[in-house]
């Protein structure tokens, strides 16, 4: 059964206004997700963020404060142990996710430069604000968040068009 160039059109602006809705729905996300972030990451009383300190510390050997936690798993918990290196990742896991799915042009490196940018950006501002601490390997975790947030987005983006194509084949 053939279709008629009307039937056509109408298919193909209805397949643009659905793509620019889901486009839309992910900036609402996206936008939703950095408030939260700055929250927790600024503002949240749960992590200790809520005043500067006298005494501030910082990390800029790459690798030390992960191998810390990794050896004094024991003592610290581990809850302590998974907050801060799968949570670091997994923070940034919707970043990688909704800055894909916001965006036209997208790709594995451009979302690999943007989750480290960010990252750096927060820990430039938990330097000179003294909340939190400045520490490489935060940014290391959340740029692997960040990129495994695209590859979550291209799997996903990849299954959708799969069963786009089917469907229109059905048609």
């Amino acid at each position: 059964m053939s279709r008629s160039p009307f039937q056509s059109i109408r298919g193909n602006i209805l397949g643009i206004k659905k793509t620019s809705i889901i486009r839309a729905f992910g900036k609402v996300l996206f936008l939703l997700y950095v408030g939260f972030l700055i929250y927790f990451l600024f503002v949240a009383e749960w992590y200790g963020r809520t005043a500067a300190t006298e005494e501030y510390r910082y990390n800029l050997e790459l690798f030390k404060e992960i191998r810390r936690f990794i050896t004094y798993r024991e003592q610290l918990g581990n809850f302590t142990v998974f907050a801060n290196l799968f949570g670091n990742i997994l923070i940034f896991v919707p970043y990688g996710f909704f800055i894909s799915m916001a965006s036209r042009s997208r790709g594995f490196f451009k979302t690999l430069f943007c989750s480290m940018g960010l990252s750096l950006c927060v820990e430039i501002v938990q330097l000179f604000t003294r909340v939190g601490s400045f520490d490489v390997d935060d940014i290391l975790l959340n740029t692997i968040g960040g990129v495994l947030g695209y590859v979550l987005f291209a799997i996903c983006n990849r299954i959708r068009r799969k069963h786009h194509v089917r469907n229109r084949k059905k048609r």
